[in-house]
């Protein structure tokens, strides 16, 4: 659907996102109707339709749009970085902070997945994928020089990816720890994960090789 900025009807469609957003974030898509979202921008159930043909349409909306802003400000932020080394400390340092100021849109973008028919599920999968290959870029750069020692790249890149992601189901603002240091934290993990003598380094085994080929 196209987006006019400054329109008045993409005025409305903005308020139909942000309040789909913490309705499907709070209860679930599959337990939000229609109407529910109307009620939620003063509109008349109908009145919707006009916007968003139906709520699968605003999920695959809501969804593509985070994906497509994630991608464009790493593209705009890789830019600082002259090695691999700099470049995988700012990824992770990009991600947490990313993903931890939006935590709606990333509970979305993970937990319904489920629910996007297949022509979403594909632009959506592709859209991660996209991302995901940014990292898988840096680590095969840094193989490349030297800077790391991995032993597989899709496998070091699944496990990076995997541990980023994973810090939104469980960090709480306010909680024994500060953003800045779980970031901290994170980086020194990830970095040390992929030098000369990490982790990635002894991951040559067959079960390695089995994720391999299941995520290659």
């Amino acid at each position: 659907m196209a987006r006019k900025a400054g329109s008045v009807g993409e005025e409305t469609a903005e308020r139909v996102r942000l309040a789909a957003l913490k309705l499907f974030a709070g209860k679930g898509y599959a337990a939000v109707s229609m109407r529910e979202i109307a009620a939620g921008v003063g509109l008349q159930a109908g009145a919707l339709y006009n916007h968003f043909p139906t709520k699968q349409a605003i999920l695959a909306d809501l969804m593509v749009a985070h994906m497509e802003a994630l991608i464009a400000a790493w593209e705009v932020e890789s830019r600082k970085f002259a090695t691999p080394v700099a470049a995988l400390e700012g990824f992770v340092r990009f991600h947490i902070r990313y993903h931890l100021s939006r935590g709606d849109e990333v509970f979305i973008s993970y937990m319904e997945l489920r629910n996007l028919e297949p022509e979403n599920f594909v632009r959506i999968e592709g859209l991660r994928k996209y991302y995901e290959g940014f990292l898988r870029k840096i680590l095969q750069a840094g193989a490349a020089s030297g800077s790391f020692s991995i032993a597989d790249v899709p496998v070091a890149a699944m496990a990076l990816i995997a541990m980023l992601t994973g810090l939104n189901t469980w960090f709480r603002a306010g909680g024994r720890l500060s953003v800045d240091e779980v970031e901290e934290i994170y980086v020194k993990m990830a970095l040390g994960s992929v030098m000369p003598g990490g982790i990635m380094q002894g991951s040559s085994d067959g079960a390695a090789r089995g994720l391999t080929a299941a995520g290659s």
